[in-house]
């Protein structure tokens, strides 16, 4: 298996994985850099949404999204559909405890392990001021080829990209 770093912190989720998760600065624009490379280098290997207890968003590009900056929000747009993550200094109307709640206030690079639709996962969530998630990104499993059909024995080489960006991106 892969090797791994030791996880800053870990949970017990109620469905019986663990997460471990390992912090990434969320000063200056260290968010957003991180964010652009994936998004415009690495985007037909990921699958980005929130994933929350009920609701899973996987999405996947079709299309390299363009990429812009606007009040400290970064816009991805595939052109059919956009979204925003507040990752900079934003004037929120003028409103500081506003800023707050909606800029990334904590970032991770994580790793499940347990789970029922694949023993492991490996990915980057980010969460706003209140603790609230605003988008996980999965990057490539070592269970599930590019079309997420199970592949007969698990490929840890698929794993890299996460390992990369993991390695130059965490605290």
């Amino acid at each position: 298996m892969a090797e791994t770093a030791r996880a800053a912190t870990s949970e017990r989720e109620l469905d019986g994985t663990t997460t471990e998760y390992d912090d990434v600065p969320v000063t200056g624009d260290h968010i957003e850099r991180l964010l652009r490379e994936l998004f415009t280098e690495h985007w037909a290997q990921i699958t980005v949404g929130p994933i929350i207890q009920g609701a899973a968003w996987e999405i996947r590009f079709g299309q390299a999204p363009t990429l812009t900056m606007l009040d400290g929000y970064l816009t991805a747009d595939t052109g059919p559909w956009h979204f925003h993550l507040c990752v900079g200094e934003t004037r929120a109307g003028g409103r500081d405890d506003l800023a707050h709640v909606r800029r990334v206030a904590r970032a991770a690079f994580f790793q499940t392990t347990g789970g029922s639709c694949t023993p492991l996962s490996c990915g980057l969530r980010l969460w706003n001021g209140r603790g609230e998630q605003m988008i996980t990104v999965f990057f490539p499993n070592p269970y599930y080829d590019d079309a997420s059909e199970r592949l007969s024995a698990p490929d840890f080489t698929r794993t890299g990209l996460w390992e990369d960006f993991r390695r130059r991106y965490r605290a």
